[in-house]
């Protein structure tokens, strides 16, 4: 059970300030991709949302990813798809 709430609590290889850090990057590079604008609290929760799909998928489809690089790959593809969901689901506004 330890083992489990660990797992959710950190990325491999990375930690929880890690997450924090990559999250926070991840969303920041999502929100560039996506043409978004939100600050650097969204950018962190963009971003540790994107790191769990992006996880998800990454696992389905038996890709391993390590370290700070390999879970920055992955959560900035997680955080885009979040972002492009939400988007869709919210309908696009213009400024």
């Amino acid at each position: 059970m330890e083992g489990e709430a660990q797992r959710f609590l950190f990325m491999p290889g990375v930690g929880f300030f890690g997450m924090l850090i990559i999250g926070i990057i991840a969303g920041y590079i999502a929100e560039k991709v996506t043409a978004s604008d939100h600050g650097l609290f969204t950018n962190l929760l963009v971003g540790i949302a994107g790191s769990f799909v992006g996880g998800t998928l990454a696992g389905l489809l038996n890709i391993e990813f390590y370290g700070w690089l390999g879970n920055l790959i992955v959560a900035s593809i997680g955080a885009v798809l979040v972002l492009w969901v939400w988007r869709r689901f919210r309908g696009h506004e213009t400024a």
